[in-house]
């Protein structure tokens, strides 16, 4: 089962469950992905894809939180993190940047496209470079 298809399941356990806060968001997400599915006139996106915008929607609520503390917005990011891989632990970062370093990159940029497709927090691997590289 793809990530859009346990998306859409998920929608509709919750829209009969009368859950009514992650039937909202689901929806969201859902016409997130069908609104990047008619720009780029793929009737399907891949997994990445659409961990691409869960991610997004992930940081906008944890803008939300930053700003607010909303309670809402908290239930809203464990749903979303639900579909999102686990992200991988500082101590796992730190190494890949040193094995980098080591083999002869220092470009911050050039590290960072290193950990592009990896499910990892970009602001954390942004601080481990700064770090290690100094």
């Amino acid at each position: 089962m793809t990530l859009k298809e346990r998306i859409s399941t998920d929608y509709i356990k919750a829209f009969k469950e009368k859950n009514t806060a992650t039937k909202n968001l689901l929806s969201v997400i859902k016409g997130d992905i069908q609104t990047v599915e008619k720009n780029t006139g793929s009737a399907n996106l891949l997994d990445e894809d659409v961990i691409k915008i869960l991610n997004k929607t992930a940081k906008s609520l944890k803008e939300t939180i930053q700003m607010s503390n909303d309670v809402e917005s908290k239930e809203q990011l464990v749903v979303v993190e639900s579909y999102l891989p686990e992200a991988m632990p500082r101590i796992q970062i730190e190494l890949m940047v040193k094995t980098l370093v080591a083999t002869g990159v220092r470009d911050i940029g050039s590290i960072m496209k290193a950990f592009g497709n990896l499910p990892a927090d970009k602001k954390m691997v942004s601080e481990v470079i700064r770090e290690i590289v100094k």
